[in-house]
């Protein structure tokens, strides 16, 4: 069983956000990038242990791939399901990547714009939202970015999404399980996220032992795929501080 990394997408979105790093990186080291819950071709999840669920199907596909232990690398709802996976399987991470993401659960007004997302998308299907996605990226993103984010979006199942939705709408506040993480840690933000600014991900490297924070200028909420260079080099630095060696 070999080391490697583990990339966990974001919503409402599928594994293939991670494109940019699959081309760069899979040459070089063991990847595994699941669709989560409901995504692309993954089994859906009951909302109330969805997120429990999205963690131990991350590791099965770990186990799968040959992979003992990764760097968890988890991007804003992805981040949600690092954590949990955190809770259920530590011993399988060598290192935590929280990316455009926060460890705090919604207040009620965001657990019921949640809620009515559901509801909408089980009425009307995905289409409202793939034409006006929330703010996955900066204004200043390229137009080719976008229709790529909102052609993924489409293929999502409206269920699929909706079940997400709830089920980040129910998840923990995961803030108390930070002091306990033991492994190298890096929290990365992007000065131009509308959807989980940096200030909501910033505390998060005060509250990880040792963690380090890097914030990338100018990009989104998807980091990855508006700056894919610069989190690229940052994915590689955590990948080496944790001990994660390049396939030889």
């Amino acid at each position: 069983m070999a080391d490697g990394l583990l990339l966990l997408h974001a919503f409402p979105l599928d594994a293939s956000m991670w494109g940019p790093q699959m081309a760069a990186l899979s040459g070089r080291y063991s990847i595994v990038a699941p669709n989560l819950p409901g995504f692309g071709d993954s089994p859906q999840a009951d909302p109330a242990a969805w997120m429990d669920a999205a963690a131990d199907q991350a590791a099965e596909a770990m186990t799968a791939a040959g992979m003992d232990r990764a760097v968890v690398c988890g991007l804003s709802m992805g981040g949600y399901v690092a954590l949990a996976f955190w809770r259920r399987h530590a011993d399988r991470v060598a290192g935590i990547i929280l990316a455009n993401t926060r460890s705090g659960a919604d207040d009620e007004a965001g657990q019921q714009r949640r809620r009515d997302l559901a509801t909408r998308l089980r009425a009307e299907g995905n289409g409202f939202l793939a034409d006006n996605p929330p703010p996955l990226l900066s204004a200043e993103a390229r137009p080719e970015l976008l229709e790529r984010m909102q052609a993924i979006i489409r293929k999502q199942p409206a269920e699929a999404i909706a079940t997400a939705s709830l089920a980040m709408a129910a998840r923990v506040d995961s803030t108390p399980d930070l002091a306990g993480i033991n492994v190298p840690a890096l929290v990365v933000t992007s000065s131009g996220d509308a959807l989980i600014p940096a200030a909501a991900s910033e505390p998060m490297a005060q509250q990880i032992p040792g963690a380090r924070l890097e914030v990338i200028p100018d990009a989104g909420h998807l980091s990855n795929v508006e700056a894919p260079e610069e989190f690229n080099r940052l994915l590689v630095e955590h990948l080496e501080r944790s001990g994660v060696a390049p396939r030889s």
